[in-house]
């Protein structure tokens, strides 16, 4: 039997979190030409360590380093801070949501500073449940560093209501899509 907590195993755990995170539903658009490729390359073989951390400020540091980080690992087209975030975000949630990988890194202890992924659907819902005092959304390439804060303080409001961490809104929100049929 494999030991569930080797590095071996660790590693292709993690490697499968990222080709879940990015793929070309999650990092389309124009200019998107590589992207996956190296935001898989890069998140494969990001270090958990740092973001296992009961210390908000020192979780951030580490999510915001990496999200400039992944930034730069895209092709010059597709160098977009908004959808790195996006990107890092995803992966990060899809790690906390895989028990080996979340035991391992400690990932559970900073499950409160988790981000919901931006997009258009969680953008345009966390306009409307501000009551218009976030802009409307715009797309995930128009992200910034401070636009963003403002949409993850509605967040934080939204799931603190419902008596859990933000990261876990999109996972209702993703459920109320509605499937085109393409038949």
């Amino acid at each position: 039997m494999n030991n569930m907590s080797s590095p071996q195993m660790l590693k292709a755990l993690q490697v499968r979190a990222a080709r879940i995170a990015i793929g070309s539903s999650s990092m389309r658009g124009r200019g998107s030409e590589g992207v996956v490729k190296a935001g898989r390359a890069y998140l494969g073989d990001l270090s958990l360590k740092g973001f296992g951390t009961a210390d908000r400020k020192r979780f951030r540091r580490a999510l915001d380093a990496k999200t400039l980080g992944l930034e730069r690992a895209f092709p010059k087209g597709g160098r977009y801070w908004g959808l790195a975030r996006k990107g890092l975000n995803i992966f990060l949630r899809d790690c906390l949501y895989t028990i080996y990988l979340r035991d391992a890194y400690s990932l559970q202890l900073a499950e409160p500073y988790f981000e919901v992924p931006l997009d258009s659907l969680t953008g345009e819902a966390l306009h409307e449940a501000a009551s218009a005092r976030v802009p409307r959304w715009r797309s995930v390439r128009a992200l910034t560093p401070k636009l963003s804060d403002e949409y993850q303080n509605v967040a934080t409001n939204i799931a603190i209501s419902k008596g859990m961490a933000r990261v876990h809104l999109d996972v209702f929100w993703w459920g109320s899509r509605k499937e085109i049929d393409a038949a």
